[in-house]
């Protein structure tokens, strides 16, 4: 096999790690950046949001850019507008022109399915599905790497604009393995589909908003009414308009056909539950006991490097034991098998959190399941696309788990702040930890269920002994 053949796996899992990283270095300091900007909370948390809404346009373009143009290009494009946002958010104490970086910062969400396809072209189908499960394995890794990395730099009260010096440092080093990866033309035909990247682009922003400021709007507002009735409006537009279209941005196969579409809710799901549990997780155990009655009173870094980090660094095993599940059982036996055991961590969560241990084993078998879901959605979706249609496919599902992201952010963020405890500090109640978990729980009950019954019956695939070595070899 080709040196620049052999540099596919290792680059696509660095940069994808990537990818997480730099969603979540950001989210612990919103604080920091507030009162070092002399900003309001809601000024500073367009910090996140701006990044989100901004991903959720650029994402589809760059996914179909890949189809057209070929990976390698588009993948260096990106790195290089990452790489110079986050230069300009590590030098910048300006509120505008860190939004403009972290916007800039946001064309990183296209490498997911850049690496995704570039994965396809490059290695033989016996080597593919384990490859793509250790790839998407590095989306849960490089979110806990993130928030770890933010816990050690910030332990002592550092100033934030360290961690964009990592992210030009790590961007750095992912856009010199890009480079030597090799060039292959585009597998699409046709123009990019402008208007109906503009379409789809201005419906997210206009469904995402509102998810994001919900909280602090209030969700009977009518600002978030409003705004998700546009979404659905201009959603449908899109839909209809891209059924006219002879080079569609999203084919109306990709957006009816069953398995696309369980595979999108499915991606809409993991992505709820990855940051569910980070976030109810991490304020649960940062609760002094003391106050509320439940807790354990933990530091930030304590949170970050004793509760979540096992269930993150886990990822590195995990991630090929969900490709040999995958190879083995099929992507529909593994996204129901990862459902459960989300379903098994969050009522273990919602039963059982008086001790450490609990709440470290939880958060272990949740990020084990959304790890085994993320192995198997991309195996499922390169199953029913063609090979001109893998980036925007990827994309789709990407956009799709940064929704259920935003939902599950949402929604723990909405029951942790009602009701609080009566005193000084505004603490949620241990009955409202209960309720996000047992939520958390009946979806993967649902989840599980629509996979189980929507997914077509496929063959049970049958290993060759080259195949099972090259899956023993990701281990």
């Amino acid at each position: 096999m080709p040196t620049r053949t052999r540099l596919a796996l290792p680059v696509a899992c660095y940069v994808v790690l990537l990818v997480a990283a730099l969603q979540t270095l950001v989210v612990p300091v919103v604080a920091n950046i507030r009162a070092d900007l002399g900003v309001s909370t809601s000024a500073a948390s367009w910090v996140v949001t701006a990044n989100l809404l901004a991903a959720a346009v650029l994402t589809p373009m760059l996914g179909r850019l890949g189809d057209l143009y070929g990976r390698r290009p588009v993948m260096l494009g990106v790195l290089t507008v990452v790489l110079l946002g986050s230069v300009l958010a590590a030098t910048t104490s300006s509120l505008p022109l860190l939004l403009a970086g972290r916007i800039a910062q946001a064309a990183s969400f296209g490498l997911f399915p850049l690496a995704i396809g570039m994965l396809r072209e490059e290695l033989p189908p016996h080597r593919l599905t384990g490859a793509m499960a250790l790839v998407s394995g590095m989306l849960s890794v490089g979110a806990g790497f993130g928030l770890v990395v933010t816990g050690l730099l910030m332990r002592h009260g550092g100033d934030y604009h360290q961690l964009f010096w990592l992210a030009t440092v790590m961007t750095a080093i992912g856009l010199a393995g890009a480079w030597l990866l090799p060039h292959r033309p585009g597998a699409a035909t046709g123009t990019l589909d402008w208007t109906g990247a503009a379409l789809l682009g201005l419906g997210l922003v206009l469904l995402l908003l509102p998810l994001e400021e919900g909280n602090g709007w209030g969700w009977g507002s009518a600002r978030v009414i409003g705004l998700l009735a546009a979404a659905v409006v201009v959603l449908t537009a899109f839909v209809l308009f891209e059924r006219r279209v002879t080079h569609p941005l999203v084919s109306t196969r990709m957006l009816s056909h069953r398995p696309i579409v369980v595979a999108n809710a499915a991606g809409l799901f993991f992505g709820f539950s990855m940051f569910a549990v980070f976030l109810a997780v991490s304020t649960l155990v940062q609760t002094p006991p003391a106050v509320a009655g439940y807790g354990f009173g933990a530091t930030v870094l304590a949170a970050s490097l004793v509760y979540l980090l096992p269930g993150t660094a886990s990822g590195v095993l995990t991630a090929p034991l969900g490709g040999r599940l995958v190879a083995r059982f099929g992507a529909k036996a593994t996204l129901v098998i990862g459902a459960a055991l989300a379903g098994t961590g969050f009522a273990m969560l919602a039963v059982l959190h008086s001790a450490a241990w609990q709440v470290i084993l939880g958060a272990l078998v949740v990020n084990t399941a959304v790890t085994f879901g993320y192995a198997a959605l991309p195996a499922l979706l390169i199953a029913h696309v063609e090979p001109a249609e893998t980036g925007i496919a990827n994309s789709v599902n990407s956009i799709a788990r940064s929704v259920g992201m935003s939902l599950g952010t949402a929604f723990v963020v909405t029951m942790m702040t009602r009701n609080p405890v009566p005193g000084p500090l505004p603490l949620p109640r241990e009955a409202q930890f209960v309720t996000v978990f047992a939520v958390g729980a009946a979806l993967a009950v649902i989840t599980a269920a629509a996979v189980g019954r929507l997914l077509p019956r496929a063959p049970r695939p049958r290993l060759t002994a080259p195949e099972m070595e090259a899956d023993e070899a990701l281990l």
